[in-house]
């Protein structure tokens, strides 16, 4: 005589069923939950918020430093105010591949290049532009692949 199988009920099945859909469905919101959490995020960071973008100022003065890494190309330079005190700025671009795009390298700007820088101010007024129009001594104007 072969062994005794239990037999499994219909309701049996139907518990199984569920308790594997319930668990699915909670896999499913929490992995919904996660990607908006990060969209958020995403969406912040590329924000304009810090830039006061009613307003265009221009700065001229001399590199000290150009990275042109990811996540954001970014711009370090001496100028002078009008009383001749040199102030440190910086500038933030868009992306190094973006600006591969257009025709930009890492050795587009060097330190020790006389630059004009256009764009929009921080609201807090801390020396920080949100670059728009890049112009060499030259005067030859970089492109900025459109903005950021």
């Amino acid at each position: 005589m072969g062994a005794h199988r239990p037999t499994c009920t219909k309701n049996m099945r139907m518990n199984l069923i569920g308790d594997n859909m319930k668990s699915t469905g909670m896999r499913f919101l929490i992995a919904c939950l996660a990607l908006l959490t990060i969209a958020t995020v995403a969406v912040a960071h590329h924000g304009t918020a810090n830039y006061d973008t009613d307003k265009n100022i221009t700065v001229k003065g001399v590199v000290t430093d150009f990275q042109f890494v990811n996540p954001h190309v970014q711009i370090f330079w001496d100028a002078k105010d009008d009383s001749g005190a040199v102030q440190k700025w910086q500038g933030e671009l868009t992306s190094p591949n973006r600006l591969t795009r257009v025709g930009w390298t890492k050795s587009s700007i060097k330190a020790g290049d006389t630059i004009t820088i256009n764009g929009f101010p921080t609201k807090s007024g801390s020396h920080e532009i949100w670059i728009q129009k890049v112009v060499l001594g030259s005067g030859e104007e970089l492109p900025t692949g459109g903005g950021n």
